[in-house]
């Protein structure tokens, strides 16, 4: 934006963004000497307006014109600071800062369907529960760019990193169960994540791996896609989410699961690539999880106090508009 200091007179504005529509202000005496051809008829009828801007350039004549042009040259010049659209500072404002660039990966399948979980008064699946976690979570995540993807017997990306944290939510509430397979491939969900981070801001790159079972599918073991991530500055937190499976009675567990939660695959991802291991058992365990990871990946302070442009381009064309009509009616009223 153009800008350029005013004169006195305008200290009320500190610059103008076109400040080239001043060299209009001759523009009335250029109208009236410029050459026209001999006999030659007017090509173009003019409007009253246009005719007392054509006459600014004439001589003066009776207290009356010369009052009238001295206010139509007001008007002009008012006009013509109008169009050059004059700013002022407003306020300083601290906006927010980009914080983290953070991919969220959920498990979506098949083992997700289990209903070992409370949710208020209601006993839901843990993807449900998951779910309700995580979008409080996103609630805080201001100034962060958040991603989305899920992964089951494949790795899909849902949203990629963005601002728009509703959008986030939305994908995360319509993913259902068996999504990407009943089978778990939590290599490849750390891999795609490394691949979505990988051209973020170094030491901004946050990877949390939210699943409840053993990793059972995939291209790329876990163990290997977390040495990628380790190469890519992609810090990963695992969270291992559900009960331990199997069938409870009053929320007393009676008979263990047959697949329980790999931690010690999921330890070792976090322990390599600089982020931290998780267990949760119940829906409370998982929303302090994220608190704690909360504080662990905080946003980043605000960022510096910026002065907003001010337009007050509307002050000098409502005086032009009053010169004008003023220009237009007391000449009429004397005669």
């Amino acid at each position: 934006m153009i800008a350029m200091t005013l004169p006195a007179w305008l200290s009320w504005v500190d610059s103008l963004a076109w400040p080239w529509m001043l060299l209009a202000l001759p523009l009335p005496i250029l109208m009236r000497w410029w050459p026209s051809r001999p006999g030659a008829g007017a090509a173009l009828r003019v409007p009253y307006a246009a005719e007392q801007l054509q006459s600014l350039g004439a001589a003066s004549g009776g207290a009356g014109p010369r009052l009238g042009r001295a206010l139509l040259w007001l008007a002009w010049a008012c006009l013509c600071v109008a169009a050059a659209r004059p700013q002022q500072l407003g306020e300083a404002v601290t906006p927010p800062q980009q914080g983290r660039q953070m991919m969220l990966a959920v498990d979506v399948s098949g083992s997700m369907s289990e209903a070992d979980m409370m949710l208020g008064n209601q006993v839901v699946e843990r993807l449900t529960a998951a779910k309700a976690v995580l979008a409080d979570f996103l609630d805080r995540r201001v100034g962060d760019r958040v991603g989305l993807l899920i992964f089951g017997e494949r790795a899909y990306t849902l949203t990629p990193l963005t601002a728009d944290l509703t959008s986030v939510r939305d994908q995360l509430r319509d993913s259902v169960v068996g999504l990407a397979g009943r089978e778990t491939a939590i290599g490849d969900a750390i891999a795609l994540a490394v691949k979505r981070l990988r051209e973020q801001p170094e030491g901004q790159r946050v990877l949390i791996l939210l699943t409840d079972g053993v990793s059972n599918a995939g291209v790329l073991e876990p163990l290997r896609a977390a040495e990628l991530a380790q190469t890519e500055g992609v810090r990963v937190y695992t969270v291992a989410f559900g009960g331990d499976g199997g069938i409870s009675l009053f929320g007393v567990q009676i008979a263990p699961g047959e697949d329980p939660v790999d931690e010690a695959t999921l330890n070792r991802i976090a322990e390599l690539t600089g982020g931290r291991s998780f267990r949760a058992r119940n829906t409370n365990e998982l929303a302090g999880i994220y608190a704690e990871l909360e504080r662990l990946e905080p946003v980043k302070s605000a960022g510096p106090a910026v002065r907003p442009r001010i337009e007050r381009y509307a002050l000098p064309l409502a005086l032009a508009l009053l010169l004008a009509g003023l220009a237009w009616l007391l000449p009429r009223r004397w005669r």
